[in-house]
């Protein structure tokens, strides 16, 4: 099929964490790995772990135990491998491009930002022609409350940006049970958390107007289940993994959640998913965002707000 190319402007942007934000992805295979040698069991292969990727906690330790097979009950797993990722999780960085792209999205608030005369800063022209306006953001993460304040202790300014209601972690409770990825829930959730928190007059946000990054098959298919465009950067050996069938984890088609609301998949090719190796120089343009100059932050309300937010939210973040 011809691929689409009328797409409206994003609007918001949606972000999976774990390998797409921070390098956790191999820690987590360190620790697993660890555990399968400390009971004679051989290292975990990608074609496990591309299954693992992106699912919540007890889904992903079914399919983990369905294979691994260890001679210890699930509690004492859990216990062993948690001291594990409490030891190595806070060494977590941030992927190539994290830091410049979280930079200039949050910058984008610029835009909404008003002279004392009421007029904002995208309607005075200087966006070179093009249609400036605020990305919001927000994070929709499988990682449950404790690993998250965990990974990200190092990182507390990073992921500032974030703020605390836009937040959804894979412990949520508005999530209900069995409704993780690869099912949408949790990215139309995100959305939810940005649309009840816009400026009165604000026109909501619609799913296609929101991107999704992601680097996990599950998780592509559920930014594909919810209607909205994808960014997929796998870590390169789930791209090795999965060589050949590309179009069709772009497409969402690749079975993650069985036959459960087959309509909302995408086509082949159908235009609403790229791939990026990482997120290096990110191309903005591509998806209607226009970042404001690197001077804006200067501007003293960007400032002020900024202090206030990163306050309150690595506050917020502390007591997760």
């Amino acid at each position: 099929m011809a691929p689409r190319t009328d797409f409206p402007p994003i609007r918001a942007c949606l972000f999976d964490m774990d390998g797409l934000l921070l390098d956790t992805e191999d820690l987590y295979t360190l620790c697993i790995n660890l555990m399968l040698e400390k009971y004679g069991k051989p290292s975990l292969p990608w074609s496990i772990k591309a299954k693992l990727q992106g699912r919540p906690g007890p889904e992903a330790n079914a399919l983990f135990h369905q294979w691994a097979q260890l001679p210890i009950s699930d509690s004492d797993y859990l216990t062993e491998l948690s001291a594990l990722q409490r030891e190595h999780f806070p060494t977590a960085k941030p992927l190539p491009g994290v830091e410049k792209l979280l930079g200039n999205l949050g910058r984008t608030r610029w835009w909404d930002i008003k002279d004392p005369s009421g007029v904002k800063n995208a309607e005075k022209g200087g966006s070179e022609g093009k249609k400036a306006q605020r990305v919001h953001i927000a994070l929709a993460t499988s990682s449950n409350a404790n690993n998250f304040a965990v990974k990200t202790a190092n990182w507390n300014q990073l992921f500032s940006v974030f703020e605390s209601h836009r937040r959804v972690l894979g412990d949520d409770k508005r999530i209900q049970p069995g409704r993780g990825k690869p099912l949408p829930d949790i990215y139309l959730l995100a959305l939810k958390t940005i649309n009840d928190s816009l400026d009165e007059g604000e026109k909501p946000i619609t799913p296609e107007e929101c991107l999704v990054f992601e680097d996990s098959v599950p998780g592509v298919e559920a930014g594909r289940r919810a209607g909205m465009r994808v960014v997929w950067a796998p870590h390169p050996m789930l791209k090795k993994e999965y060589a050949g069938r590309e179009a069709e984890i772009l497409a969402g088609r690749m079975g993650e959640a069985g036959e459960v609301d087959v309509h909302q998949l995408g086509e082949i090719d159908d235009g609403w998913a790229d791939y990026f190796p990482d997120l290096v120089d990110f191309p903005y343009e591509k998806y209607g965002i226009v970042v404001p100059p690197a001077e804006a932050e200067l501007d003293p309300a960007m400032q002020v707000n900024t202090a206030s937010e990163i306050t309150t939210k690595d506050t917020k973040v502390t007591a997760a």
